[in-house]
């Protein structure tokens, strides 16, 4: 199948398979001599199961180290997904179900205690991530997360209140030029900005940059500050990143 069939069938972008080819984590099987793509089935199982990674919230780097592994068996994977699958439903049921009692709250038909109002609320943890590490021994470290514990409670804040004047400062601007002066300037003060939280190569700063736009969470929470500011901080983290690598 072509890069635009594979897109449609999968409910993804044309820009996403071509991340996902240029990073290694999905190649097709054959390419043209006009330089088309040509995606086989076997590709496409392997897009079905890295969309599924995906839905679990596994970041790129780290599907791509679980794919790639001399020992990856897929029906084991598949069984993995299935049972994380299962555990996000009944957790989302749960929100749910705090949602809709909130919402009678509001109404007055009910009365909820304050720990009613967080039912089904867990963010101490990644629970998909930890399976993973112990299923495959994954070694990899989230240092911005080790970085982040580490901080006081006053620390993170004013952390948070220093990345939304950041966000801010690129919505102003987000209708010129992402390779304009103000722009790098800005886009060079998140990059310091994210590397105090963890490392970040200039590759993996264009990568994320990628991901604003491609996964529709990030998509959303970040134009909060203006519709189109995630398209732009792509173009301008790809640009910061590129005119560095000369």
């Amino acid at each position: 199948m072509m890069v635009k069939e594979v897109a449609e069938l999968a409910g993804i972008s044309v820009r996403t398979l071509h991340h996902y080819d240029e990073i290694g984590l999905l190649c097709p099987s054959q390419t043209t001599e006009a330089g088309y793509r040509i995606y086989s089935d076997e590709d496409l199982t392997l897009l079905q199961q890295i969309l599924f990674f995906r839905e679990l919230d596994f970041p790129l780097k780290q599907i791509r180290e679980i794919v790639s592994r001399p020992d990856f068996k897929r029906q084991e994977v598949m069984e993995l997904h299935h049972k994380l699958l299962l555990e996000k439903r009944v957790r989302l049921e749960r929100m749910i179900e705090t949602l809709e009692k909130t919402m009678k709250h509001e109404k007055g038909e009910i009365r909820m205690t304050n720990q009613d109002k967080f039912a089904g609320f867990d963010f101490s943890s990644n629970p998909y991530e930890q399976e993973a590490r112990e299923r495959w021994g994954d070694k990899a470290v989230d240092d911005s997360n080790d970085r982040l514990n580490k901080m006081s409670k006053k620390e993170q804040g004013q952390l948070g209140e220093e990345m939304n004047a950041i966000y801010r400062k690129l919505a102003q601007l987000r209708h010129g030029s992402p390779a304009s002066d103000e722009a790098q300037q800005a886009t060079g003060e998140w990059f310091q900005m994210l590397n105090r939280m963890g490392n970040y190569s200039l590759e993996a700063f264009k990568g994320l940059g990628q991901m604003y736009v491609d996964d529709k969470r990030f998509t959303r929470n970040i134009d909060q500050f203006g519709e189109g500011l995630a398209a732009f901080m792509r173009d301008a983290m790809a640009e910061y990143a590129d005119s560095r690598r000369v």
